[in-house]
């Protein structure tokens, strides 16, 4: 009976961990997706205006579009890659998130990810898929 005990307790214990942990890192990517897409478009802002009075047409400077982009980062605490690919800006933060009960079984931390991209526009007239 005792062997019982403990090996339901021990199935219990991992299922609400899973349950927990997982929840909380599913809250942690959503928030490294929030992060990413807002680093995203500071860096989109970013646009050569001598090109945008000379021809009206929006470019993103590479250079300054990635340091606003790691800036944003930098000021809410994240890490990220970012890349410039035309006039698009494309951020992707990792995050490692601590677990609270799953350290029980040996999992310390779960590895989360979010990506955003942004690209500059001049007013908005559609939603854009």
């Amino acid at each position: 009976m005792t062997s019982f005990v403990v090996v339901l307790t021990t199935g219990v214990l991992a299922l609400a961990g899973l349950t927990l942990d997982g929840g909380l890192a599913l809250a942690a990517a959503v928030r490294a997706t929030g992060q990413a897409e807002a680093a995203a478009r500071a860096g989109a802002q970013a646009i050569d205006l001598t090109a945008y009075r000379d021809t009206g047409t929006f470019r993103v400077m590479p250079d300054q579009a990635v340091t606003a982009a790691r800036a944003h980062l930098a000021a809410e605490g994240a890490t990220g890659t970012v890349t410039v690919s035309g006039d698009t800006v494309t951020v992707t933060v990792t995050a490692a998130h601590p677990t609270q009960l799953l350290g029980l079984v040996g999992i310390g931390s779960l590895r989360v990810h979010g990506r955003g991209s942004a690209h500059p526009q001049r007013g908005v007239t559609a939603i854009e898929p």
